[in-house]
């Protein structure tokens, strides 16, 4: 594929897509039913479909009888985290290996030109960001991953938190079912914001944003604490009346949905003439100037109501700019 017929390349070879981002129509007022009809089914393809697949399967195959699941046991404990460990390499490296390792379509549609193998660094275990990355994501990350969902599934057995059915409460189970996507941008949104506290980010959240260039390994490079935080979207689903599917739900589109944003490439292509789009753009901006679109998927308008959203526009540009200009001159007010 021609990536310059889709976007535009700087001089330091960066690729830029042409189209701006746009928020999800869902907040738009007055209500637009075209815009909306024709946004809808982004909302369930591919990932999001894909995820409620995975967790019903992992119910299926995985998860033991609630019998069992009264008694924490670390039978049934490990296995969980033998199979997150082996699902998150497979899921992980599936985009890796074509994109980064065999480097199938090159840099086409890449929005940083270079490659994170080609440059070390001493902030990454090893000098190496892609080994750094995939060992805090496997020895870290998914452990963390798989304690809260023990935590959730035997919570859930136990009566401690609701556990609705789904043949007694179809509607309301659906509801919650859909909106997952939405709870976990807005979670996202708040935990992140918190993160870029000063001291939090200094000591927390850098490790992730040591990753400039990110790639899929990317995604779940991060400090422990903020692993916590991250995979503490669960806990909406001790709150709100859930099922533990519906949860499974919500961390696997916790766990394998944050490749997306972090591939680094705006399509991937399947042929000569033809791709998918990653929906990486939003998320990629954030890892260029670390102060904007602190949601995921701008499911929540947060952004745009606390003026931290850029659509990738010069206007956006500036308008981050006006904003850096008045941080350093309040810095600089209280410094004086």
């Amino acid at each position: 594929m021609d990536d310059l017929k889709f976007g535009t390349r700087s001089k330091r070879g960066d690729w830029a897509p042409n189209e701006l981002l746009e928020p999800a129509p869902i907040w738009l007022f007055p209500p637009n039913p075209k815009k909306l009809l024709k946004w809808l089914p982004s909302y369930f393809f591919p990932y999001n479909l894909l995820f409620m697949i995975s967790a019903l399967a992992y119910w299926q195959l995985v998860v033991p009888d609630a019998a069992v699941l009264q008694t924490f046991a670390w039978g049934w404990s490990l296995k969980m985290l033998a199979m997150n460990l082996v699902l998150a390499f497979l899921w992980y490296q599936s985009w890796e290996l074509p994109l980064y390792v065999r480097r199938r379509q090159g840099n086409r549609f890449k929005y940083n030109h270079k490659f994170p193998a080609d440059q070390q660094s001493d902030v990454f275990w090893f000098n190496k960001q892609t080994l750094d990355n995939m060992l805090r994501s496997l020895l870290i990350g998914v452990p963390i991953w798989t304690c809260l969902q023990v935590l959730m599934l035997w919570s859930s057995a136990n009566g401690y938190i609701p556990w609705l059915n789904f043949a007694e409460h179809p509607v309301w189970l659906g509801v919650v079912a859909l909106v997952v996507p939405i709870i976990h941008d807005f979670h996202f949104y708040c935990i992140h914001r918190l993160i870029h506290v000063p001291v939090l980010y200094k000591y927390v959240h850098s490790v992730h944003h040591n990753s400039i260039n990110p790639s899929p390994w990317s995604s779940l490079s991060m400090h422990p604490i903020e692993h916590l935080l991250y995979f503490g979207v669960v806990f909406w689903h001790f709150v709100i009346p859930s099922n533990p599917v519906i949860a499974l739900y919500q961390l696997h589109f916790a766990g394998f949905g944050a490749v997306p944003g972090h591939i680094g490439f705006d399509t991937v292509e399947t042929s000569d003439e033809q791709g998918f789009d990653t929906h990486a753009y939003m998320h990629y901006l954030h890892h260029k100037y670390f102060e904007v679109n602190y949601g995921g998927e701008g499911l929540v308008p947060v952004d745009r109501m606390f003026g931290t959203y850029h659509d990738g526009s010069k206007e956006s540009d500036e308008r981050m700019k006006a904003r850096f200009r008045a941080k350093k001159e309040r810095l600089k007010d209280k410094s004086a």
